[in-house]
This record gives structure tokens, sequence and C-alpha cells, in this order.
């Protein structure tokens, strides 16, 4: 059984094409540290999306985040200017750690012995 992507899975691609691009140009032109968009969800209303991001440098990722929470307003704007919706939907941005995870657990079983499965790692 195949699973159907609804609207809001449609919409929320579309905003993440779309927030990839500004959030890019936003970490050009505002200074910031460099992030990209992991993932869009939006609400069912299409009131609010929550928009994940992963740094390149994760030390810096709270500056990151603060930055893009503050053009928020500017990124929005710009993001109804590109996507016809009848209404665009507020951004929350948040940090994404699960690449930073993902990274620390396959450190931790290259440590222990375990490897991850790879065979170079045998």
């Amino acid at each position: 059984m195949t699973k159907s992507f609804t609207r809001t899975d449609r919409i929320s691609a579309q905003l993440r094409r779309e927030l990839g691009t500004l959030v890019h140009e936003a970490v050009r032109e505002g200074g910031l540290p460099s992030v990209s968009v992991s993932d869009v969800e939006v609400t069912r209303d299409l009131a609010h999306a929550k928009v994940f991001v992963t740094a390149l440098m994760p030390e810096r990722s709270v500056e990151a985040v603060k930055g893009l929470r503050d053009m928020a307003r500017e990124i929005r704007m710009e993001l109804a200017r590109r996507v016809k919706l009848r209404h665009t939907p507020e951004l929350h941005f948040h940090y994404d750690d699960s690449v930073d995870r993902g990274e620390r657990i396959e450190n931790l079983l290259r440590d222990s012995g375990l490897g991850t499965g790879d065979p170079e790692d045998q």
C-alpha cells in the first residue's frame, strides 16, 4: 500500500525548495553561518511552517538559527512573492540535529569496534 501525498505534503515540498534558495540568499547577504534547509513541516491549516536547518559548522548553529529567526519576516514576505498561496505560513526556524546525532552514533560504533556494517570497516 503506497502513501498518498496530501496537500500539506505537496506544499511542504514546494516550500522546502523555495526556502532552500531564500535561506541560502539570507545566509550570504546577512553574513550568517552556512546552513541549508533539511525539511519543512506545515500545519494542516497552513498557518505555520517549521523550517528545519542543518549547519555546516554545528558549533555556530545557535547563531545561524537566531539570525534566521530575526530575518523570518523578510524571508516570509519574499516567499509570498514566489509561492502562490492564499496565506503564506508563519515561519519557525529550528536546528535539525539529526545529522550531528548520526555522526556521533557512527563514531561511537566505530570506536567500540562494531563498525557501521560497511565491508570497509571489517
